[in-house]
């Protein structure tokens, strides 16, 4: 059997053999260039028992992709308050009335005079049934310094925002918060559906 890995001395009289076959023996010549120019095969794996065969490293499992929480469900909002809270703007400052009101045909001053009458009784009904204080105790205009984790549902950002915090920047409005609501309590027969109900002068 040919020796597939001949020693140096071996090796001197196949290169002396091929230079001369090359020199004169195009074809042969041919079949050397072809054989330089093909990839090298790879080397036979010695032939071991199934028990002495190293075990081959199990490539790495791709970590699991991480487990996005579910949405939350939408909370619907009742609007019982709502509704019972226009029914105290309409009662105590005649807002719906002033809203619906075409004042196109009325004169500023007029308007003026009304718009009065119902912010006097919108704050009247504000500071009987809510407590509303300031996001913000700073006076507007103040330089503030929003860091990193601020609440985002508390204060907004506005004008040219880039990047991440901290952001720099003036107040602009202080923001409001209630932090207690005395909405009266409601018959189980109430609908609060009717905010004013209409009116029969006999």
């Amino acid at each position: 059997m040919t020796d597939m890995n001949p020693g140096f001395f071996g090796r001197i009289g196949i290169a002396f053999g091929a230079f001369f076959g090359i020199l004169g023996n195009a074809a042969f010549a041919g079949r050397v260039q072809r054989l330089r120019e093909a990839p090298l095969a790879p080397e036979a794996a010695p032939d071991v028992s199934p028990e002495a065969a190293p075990v081959a490293p199990q490539p790495p499992k791709p970590a699991a992709a991480p487990v996005q929480p579910a949405p939350s469900a939408l909370k619907e909002a009742s609007p019982v308050a709502a509704l019972q809270l226009l029914g105290l703007l309409q009662r105590d400052a005649r807002f719906i009335d002033f809203v619906e009101e075409d004042i196109a045909k009325y004169s500023d001053a007029d308007i003026g005079a009304a718009a009065r009458l119902v912010h006097d009784g919108c704050r009247a009904v504000l500071r009987e049934h809510f407590s509303i204080k300031p996001v913000r105790g700073e006076a507007e205009g103040t330089r503030v310094t929003l860091q990193e984790g601020f609440d985002a549902a508390a204060v907004r950002l506005t004008g040219n925002v880039v990047g991440k915090p901290p952001f720099s920047g003036s107040i602009s409005h202080r923001g409001w918060k209630v932090e207690d609501t005395r909405l009266p309590k409601l018959a189980p027969s109430h609908d609060a559906s009717i905010v004013a109900p209409a009116e029969v002068e006999l």
